[in-house]
């Protein structure tokens, strides 16, 4: 069985509220880039874990339906994801209760109804889809 491992690390400093840290990825795309409370919950300055499960989501969806589109001899001239991760809150804690993918797309010789089935596909197969125990509601049109 093939295995691939990225890592990523998180420095923390204070309290849950009042404190902040960095966050830094295996391939330096992010490397001690500040998060905290603020920037969580609320409009302050840096990222936060849902924003890049949110990003990771689109891109993996993105990339999976272009293997897949590609498979079918309809090789896609253009994707463009936008993923909505909505938190609820949940017996005093929170929880990632939905992700809405938005999904245009430009997939020359296509029809309607070969590209939902595609897209529904790439929706199931996409692996940060299968990790997150979250609904999955994706909205794919061609444009």
């Amino acid at each position: 069985m093939a295995q691939i491992k990225r890592t990523a690390n998180a420095v923390w400093h204070g309290t849950g509220k009042d404190g902040s840290g960095t966050l830094s990825t295996q391939s330096a795309t992010l490397a001690n880039v500040p998060y905290s409370f603020v920037a969580r919950f609320g409009d302050g300055k840096g990222t936060n874990p849902e924003e890049l499960i949110a990003a990771a989501h689109a891109g993996c969806f993105s990339m999976q339906l272009s293997f897949l589109l590609t498979a079918a001899n309809f090789p896609p001239d253009e994707l463009k994801t936008g993923a909505v991760l909505i938190m609820e809150s949940e017996g005093g804690g929170w929880k990632i209760a939905v992700v809405e993918l938005t999904l245009v797309a430009k997939v020359p010789g296509i029809t309607a109804d070969k590209f939902q089935e595609i897209a529904a596909q790439a929706k199931a197969m996409c692996p940060v889809s299968k990790v997150l125990n979250a609904e999955v509601r994706l909205n794919a049109s061609l444009g």
